[in-house]
């Protein structure tokens, strides 16, 4: 990679970006100091250029430099889950725990971190949760009082979950005050994604029926994509995320009228 030349025009900001957004689009992954040198500014500007493009939704920060979306060509089993950002995940369920308020009918979307919330939630009196995760339905129905409705449907086996139309058919003649919604790739510009068809009509279903939606994903999930979109940000009330999420993204995502609450 060679740097711009010293007496090359000075290029305006919205150039800049572009010029980066060419590099990363090429590259994937890039330093503060390799994009420095490729357009021939300092650091300084190269964040401040990073993070603007952030905020747009083009790109993402990560320490040290700058990447672009990837796309998630397949998401872990139950299983693999369970071993990865526990500590995350666990501050994420006390945070997302603490919106739900006595005597809501709330919906769990399948998820470890879901899973996570029902020690929680036992807790936080005459709740009803529905949920298509087989998991969580087991720990709700051995750890609370809350009153359980299982969603119907073809299993996912990896997932331990019900999906396809018959499940997104049942949550369509149900109505509940928050749906807690989780997701293994999400990100500004593409939205909540899956590689699952069958998830989406799961995840539409169950945002029609809620008054209130909350989806709760980890940073280290941010900055990927799925085939299939589910939903936009823009179509979700809360972002409830851990301390990892740059500002740059919290942002971008603020501008959408969403409220973003960070785990810390």
């Amino acid at each position: 990679m060679a740097a711009r030349r010293a007496d090359a025009s000075p290029l305006i900001p919205d150039q800049r970006r572009e010029a980066i957004m060419r590099h990363l689009r090429r590259d994937q992954v890039l330093s503060f100091k390799q994009l420095s040198d490729l357009l021939g500014v300092s650091h300084m500007t190269i964040r401040r250029d990073v993070s603007q493009l952030e905020e747009d939704g083009h790109a993402i920060s990560i320490p040290g430099g700058a990447k672009i979306a990837s796309r998630l060509v397949s998401e872990p089993s139950h299983e693999q889950k369970t071993l990865i950002d526990s500590a995350e995940k666990a501050a994420m369920a006390q945070l997302a725990s603490s919106i739900v308020r006595p005597s809501m009918a709330i919906y769990l979307d399948a998820g470890t971190t879901m899973l996570a919330m029902v020690p929680m939630l036992a807790e936080i009196d005459d709740l009803t949760i529905v949920t298509n995760d087989l998991m969580t339905a087991h720990s709700v129905l051995t750890n609370t009082s809350a009153e359980l409705i299982t969603v119907g449907g073809r299993v996912d086996r990896d997932n331990q979950s019900t999906v396809g139309l018959l499940a997104a058919n049942m949550l369509d003649d149900l109505a509940v005050d928050i749906a807690l919604l989780s997701t293994s790739s999400w990100d500004l510009r593409h939205g909540v994604t899956t590689p699952s068809e069958a998830k989406v009509e799961v995840k539409r279903a169950a945002l029609r029926m809620s008054s209130q939606a909350v989806l709760v994903a980890g940073s280290s999930k941010y900055g990927s994509f799925g085939k299939y979109k589910a939903l936009d940000l823009s179509e979700v009330d809360v972002v409830v995320t851990d301390g990892g999420l740059s500002d740059g993204a919290a942002a971008g995502i603020r501008a959408l009228n969403v409220d973003v609450r960070q785990a810390i």
